[in-house]
Protein backbone atom coordinates (compact mmCIF):
# COMPACT_ATOMS: atom_id res chain seq x y z
CA UNK A 1 0.00 0.00 0.00
CA UNK A 2 1.54 3.41 -1.02
CA UNK A 3 2.17 6.00 1.88
CA UNK A 4 3.17 9.55 1.67
CA UNK A 5 6.77 8.76 1.89
CA UNK A 6 6.26 6.71 -1.10
CA UNK A 7 5.00 9.81 -3.36
CA UNK A 8 6.14 13.18 -1.55
CA UNK A 9 8.01 15.69 -2.86
CA UNK A 10 11.19 15.96 -0.41
CA UNK A 11 13.20 18.72 -2.07
CA UNK A 12 10.36 21.30 -1.06
CA UNK A 13 10.12 24.93 -1.39
CA UNK A 14 9.23 26.91 1.80
CA UNK A 15 8.56 30.99 2.89
CA UNK A 16 9.06 32.10 6.49
CA UNK A 17 6.68 34.23 8.19
CA UNK A 18 9.01 37.29 7.67
CA UNK A 19 9.28 36.53 4.02
CA UNK A 20 7.31 39.63 2.46
CA UNK A 21 4.85 39.41 0.02
CA UNK A 22 6.49 40.95 -2.75
CA UNK A 23 9.14 37.83 -2.33
CA UNK A 24 5.85 35.39 -2.09
CA UNK A 25 4.86 36.60 -5.37
CA UNK A 26 8.14 36.16 -7.16
CA UNK A 27 8.29 33.07 -5.31
CA UNK A 28 4.98 31.82 -6.65
CA UNK A 29 5.80 33.04 -10.33
CA UNK A 30 9.75 31.49 -10.24
CA UNK A 31 8.28 28.08 -8.96
CA UNK A 32 4.44 27.73 -10.77
CA UNK A 33 3.46 26.37 -6.88
CA UNK A 34 0.28 27.60 -5.71
CA UNK A 35 0.54 26.87 -2.22
CA UNK A 36 3.78 26.72 0.01
CA UNK A 37 4.88 25.50 3.61
CA UNK A 38 5.39 28.29 5.97
CA UNK A 39 8.40 27.54 8.31
CA UNK A 40 9.63 29.16 11.53
CA UNK A 41 12.64 30.29 12.66
CA UNK A 42 13.19 26.68 13.79
CA UNK A 43 12.09 25.22 10.39
CA UNK A 44 9.19 23.88 12.38
CA UNK A 45 5.66 24.05 10.12
CA UNK A 46 3.59 26.76 11.42
CA UNK A 47 1.34 27.31 8.14
CA UNK A 48 0.40 27.22 4.70
CA UNK A 49 0.14 30.25 2.42
CA UNK A 50 -1.82 29.67 -1.08
CA UNK A 51 -2.32 31.86 -4.26
CA UNK A 52 -5.56 32.65 -3.65
CA UNK A 53 -4.60 34.36 -0.11
CA UNK A 54 -2.40 36.65 -2.22
CA UNK A 55 -4.86 37.35 -4.39
CA UNK A 56 -7.61 38.05 -1.84
CA UNK A 57 -5.07 40.32 -0.09
CA UNK A 58 -6.19 42.80 -2.76
CA UNK A 59 -10.16 42.16 -2.33
CA UNK A 60 -12.16 45.43 -1.81
CA UNK A 61 -12.70 45.84 2.04
CA UNK A 62 -16.32 45.06 2.72
CA UNK A 63 -17.54 48.34 5.03
CA UNK A 64 -19.80 46.86 7.76
CA UNK A 65 -23.47 48.52 7.26
CA UNK A 66 -24.31 50.69 10.34
CA UNK A 67 -28.05 51.32 11.22
CA UNK A 68 -29.57 53.32 13.87
CA UNK A 69 -32.85 53.11 15.88
CA UNK A 70 -33.36 56.08 18.02
CA UNK A 71 -30.04 56.46 19.84
CA UNK A 72 -28.68 52.79 19.11
CA UNK A 73 -26.23 51.99 16.62
CA UNK A 74 -26.49 48.42 15.13
CA UNK A 75 -23.64 46.98 13.30
CA UNK A 76 -25.08 43.98 10.70
CA UNK A 77 -22.30 41.94 10.52
CA UNK A 78 -19.91 40.08 12.49
CA UNK A 79 -16.87 42.55 13.99
CA UNK A 80 -14.69 39.73 14.14
CA UNK A 81 -15.28 38.99 10.48
CA UNK A 82 -14.32 42.81 9.49
CA UNK A 83 -11.28 42.84 11.88
CA UNK A 84 -10.24 39.59 9.56
CA UNK A 85 -10.66 41.64 6.43
CA UNK A 86 -8.59 44.66 7.79
CA UNK A 87 -6.30 42.40 8.72
CA UNK A 88 -6.20 40.74 5.13
CA UNK A 89 -5.65 44.32 3.31
CA UNK A 90 -2.93 45.40 5.60
CA UNK A 91 -0.86 42.21 5.38
CA UNK A 92 2.94 42.68 4.67
CA UNK A 93 4.61 39.65 5.02
CA UNK A 94 3.39 35.87 4.97
CA UNK A 95 3.45 35.81 9.06
CA UNK A 96 0.30 38.33 8.30
CA UNK A 97 -1.58 36.33 6.04
CA UNK A 98 -0.73 32.60 5.96
CA UNK A 99 -3.18 30.21 7.46
CA UNK A 100 -2.06 28.96 10.76
CA UNK A 101 -2.02 25.11 12.25
CA UNK A 102 -1.97 23.75 9.03
CA UNK A 103 -3.71 20.62 7.92
CA UNK A 104 -0.63 18.07 7.75
CA UNK A 105 0.06 14.28 7.65
CA UNK A 106 2.95 11.51 8.78
CA UNK A 107 4.98 9.84 6.16
CA UNK A 108 2.89 6.56 7.31
CA UNK A 109 -0.07 8.25 5.86
CA UNK A 110 -1.84 5.93 2.91
CA UNK A 111 -2.90 7.40 -0.21
CA UNK A 112 -6.74 6.60 1.00
CA UNK A 113 -6.02 8.68 3.99
CA UNK A 114 -4.72 11.61 2.23
CA UNK A 115 -6.90 11.62 -0.24
CA UNK A 116 -9.96 11.91 2.73
CA UNK A 117 -7.39 14.26 4.33
CA UNK A 118 -7.53 16.88 1.56
CA UNK A 119 -11.21 16.78 0.50
CA UNK A 120 -12.47 16.81 4.25
CA UNK A 121 -10.24 20.02 4.88
CA UNK A 122 -10.22 21.07 1.51
CA UNK A 123 -6.87 21.78 0.93
CA UNK A 124 -4.48 21.53 -1.75
CA UNK A 125 -1.20 20.82 -0.10
CA UNK A 126 -0.23 18.25 2.98
CA UNK A 127 2.68 18.97 4.34
CA UNK A 128 4.53 15.61 5.48
CA UNK A 129 5.58 16.03 9.16
CA UNK A 130 8.05 13.67 11.21
CA UNK A 131 9.04 14.01 14.84
CA UNK A 132 7.95 17.96 14.65
CA UNK A 133 9.85 18.39 11.22
CA UNK A 134 8.87 18.79 7.91
CA UNK A 135 10.09 16.21 5.61
CA UNK A 136 8.08 16.65 2.61
CA UNK A 137 4.71 18.43 0.60
CA UNK A 138 1.96 15.91 -1.14
CA UNK A 139 -0.08 18.22 -3.56
CA UNK A 140 -3.16 17.04 -4.82
CA UNK A 141 -1.18 16.04 -8.16
CA UNK A 142 0.68 14.20 -6.73
CA UNK A 143 -2.46 12.14 -5.66
CA UNK A 144 -3.61 12.10 -9.43
CA UNK A 145 -0.58 10.97 -10.76
CA UNK A 146 -0.93 7.82 -8.64
CA UNK A 147 -4.17 7.16 -9.73
CA UNK A 148 -2.67 7.23 -13.44
CA UNK A 149 -0.53 4.38 -12.63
Amino acid sequence: MLTARDIMTKKVVSVTLTTSLKDLAKIFVQTRFSNLPVLNEAEELVGVVSETDLVEQHKPLHIPTVMTLFDWVFTLGSEKRFKEEVDRVTAATVGDLCHKDPVSCSPDTTVGELAGLMSQHKVHLLPVVDDGKMVGVLARLDLIRVMED
